[in-house]
């Protein structure tokens, strides 16, 4: 059974965290949509002034500058209000048409207003890079200074304002079109899951449910319970496996389309530029994480030993090495999580409070609710949402604590401004992964018990693993299915499989066994489709988050305050500049190399507790 399915049957509310539904009636003050209209409207208002200034950015002066930015500010606000409330409501209900129409709506305005500012940001590039620099070392213009030198990073990418015009209204019946088309179908996609105690090949006894609940069962200590949710996994995504195939090829497609006119040299070039970093670097990051896959096989060999198995199937790597099966109620979680965060920052965990007091979440499984879990920053004059799907193990409370750990990010940064609050992809998950690991530490402080030290530890070294190597893998997979899309043309749902199996093959190496089922796995991953080259930015924030942590614990509470000025500082200054804020040098070749050794260590730690938990044979 289930953990849904057994707070349904209990009726426990708290084991399903069923009352935790955020509030986003705010965002539009309790407007509804037709808050979101007015709000759409306030911001066609500013677009007509903001277009009177066609032709004339050359002649800004600082206060012209000023000016201008501060009513895009304005306008920002407005839209950001009003595509927060219409997506945040479609990520609990993708089923509801109203709320899609809405959120369409939303869209398509927007990209109506974007095309007509367009014109700022070609004259902008257009300008002489010595009388930028003039003009932006006033202090005057500080609070977006960093958003107008980052957006001429892209000066030889744009097209011509007609050009950029097309493209900018296509993508809502294009890109952004799809995307919501795979969010819909992945949403909907429904688990059959075999009563364990009925014959497997009987048919009898099955019961429905959510992907994430199927999946939450991969972590269950009972290796049949594992390989049979796999299966049923694997069942529950091929029906559409075809269609969610055909939508990854049409934004491959569109995306070398982009890239060809944008003349970007590879398929990630805009996506390191977004995130503020090179090609190169992100190479040597990619390099440096598998050179060093060993540590991951290596776990995978250990953890084998430990659930006395011959070697692991795919549906084993996040096996539970507990004894039992322990399910969690949202109040412990929350009290578990708070009081992590209380013994790193007091001031961090009153913040925090406010997400479980004020509405700032939703928890609970429901049909048509978007999988997964995330943060949405919203705007900077409101407070940031985290969206889960709580299933009572564990794991969630990690990832409870991960994205809290966005949100305080989110929070604290709130005064640097619409132009400033968040920060490039690659530094996004640098609080979020401090936050799991804080809460990892806490956990692993307050156990003497052998075995439960060893639980601790072997997730921590596993969520490691899943965010450095595997995602590493991912991104490798990415790169794989991108280039053979723009040399092959339209890829077979066998071509994915392949590529998938083959860059998850080259992680795992001879510790796990690659499962036919599982060669269909890729088809639910959402970053693939929406924010293509993604996926390497949590491999990045992990080895960083990992450094800053380790610096936390040599230093103590003299660290508190950089870390939290490294929070307040959002995306103000390049990733290089925020990093020296916590001591760590972004640009020193080694330090990826660095982050891979704290790795290598927590996998040190886990064999010693596999030993004194005496779960390995003594000989070995």
């Amino acid at each position: 059974m289930t953990a849904i399915d057994a707070a349904r049957t209990t009726g426990d509310p708290d084991l399903f965290a069923s009352d935790v539904a955020w509030d986003v009636e705010p965002l539009v003050e309790g407007g509804g949509a037709d808050g979101v209209e007015r709000l759409l409207g306030e911001a066609d208002a500013i677009a007509d002034h903001l277009e009177t200034h066609r032709g004339r950015v050359a002649t800004f002066d600082v206060v012209a500058l000023r000016s201008f930015m501060a009513d895009l500010a304005d306008l920002r606000e407005r839209l950001g209000r009003a595509g927060s409330y219409a997506s945040l409501r479609f990520a609990v209900d993708t089923t509801d048409a109203e709320i899609g129409a809405l959120m369409q709506r939303v869209q398509e305005r927007s990209a109506a207003l974007e095309t007509r500012l367009l014109f700022f940001d070609l004259e902008w590039a257009a300008l002489d890079d010595d009388h930028v620099e003039r003009l932006l070392a006033d202090p005057a213009l500080s609070w977006c200074a960093h958003h107008l030198r980052s957006k001429r990073r892209y000066r030889e990418h744009l097209l011509t304002e007609p050009e950029e015009r097309i493209l900018t209204e296509k993508a809502i019946t294009g890109r952004r079109a799809w995307s919501r088309l795979f969010s819909e179908l992945s949403s909907a996609i429904m688990v059959e899951l075999p009563d364990l105690d009925s014959d497997p090949d009987s048919g009898d006894g099955t019961r429905t449910t959510k992907l994430e609940g199927a999946l939450s069962l991969l972590a269950d200590p009972d290796r049949e319970v594992r390989r049979r949710a796999a299966h049923a996994v694997t069942e529950a995504l091929e029906p559409g496996l075809r269609t969610r195939a055909f939508v990854f090829n049409t934004l491959l497609n569109d995306k070398a389309v982009d890239d060809r006119l944008r003349s970007y040299p590879t398929w990630l070039t805009s996506r390191n530029l977004a995130n503020e970093t090179s090609d190169e670097s992100v190479q040597a990051l990619v390099a440096a994480v598998k050179g060093r896959y060993d540590i991951a096989q290596r776990w995978y060999r250990l953890k084998a030993q430990i659930i006395g198995v011959d070697r692991l199937a795919d549906y084993d790597r996040l096996a539970s090495v507990a004894d039992s099966h322990t399910q969690i109620g949202w109040t412990e979680a929350r009290d578990l999580v708070l009081d992590s965060y209380r013994s790193f920052s007091p001031h961090l965990a009153d913040i925090a409070s406010r997400f479980f007091d004020e509405g700032w979440i939703d928890a609970p499984v429901r049909p048509g609710k978007r999988p997964g879990a995330f943060c949405s920053y919203t705007v900077a004059s409101h407070h940031p949402y985290l969206m889960l799907n709580w299933t009572s193990r564990r794991r969630d409370v990690m990832t409870l604590a991960h994205e809290l750990g966005h949100g305080l990010h989110a929070y604290l940064a709130r005064d640097q401004g619409v132009f400033h609050q968040a920060t490039p992809l690659t530094l996004a998950e640098t609080a979020s992964v401090f936050g799991e690991t804080v809460a990892a530490g806490r956990l692993l402080d307050a156990t003497t018990d052998a075995g439960e030290r060893l639980a601790l530890l072997a997730e921590s070294i596993e969520g490691t693993i899943a965010t450095v190597f595997r995602q590493t893998a991912m991104n490798q997979f990415e790169a794989a299915v991108h280039t053979a899309r723009r040399t092959d043309g339209e890829l077979a749902v066998e071509r994915f499989g392949d590529l998938w199996a083959e860059t998850q093959a080259e992680m795992l190496g001879d510790s796990v066994e690659i499962t036919d089922g599982y060669r269909s796995w890729w088809s639910y991953v959402p970053h693939f489709i929406g924010t293509p080259g993604y996926v390497y930015a949590y491999a990045y924030g992990q080895l960083l988050a990992l450094s800053v942590y380790a610096r936390f614990q040599a230093e103590g509470d003299a660290f508190v305050p950089r870390y939290l000025d490294l929070l307040a500082a959002g995306g103000s200054m390049p990733p290089a500049e925020l990093g020296r804020i916590v001591g760590c040098d972004l640009d020193d070749p080694g330090f990826w190399a660095s982050g891979l050794d704290i790795v290598e260590a927590q996998l040190v730690a886990a064999e010693s507790a596999a030993h004194d938990a005496r779960r390995l044979d003594p000989t070995t």
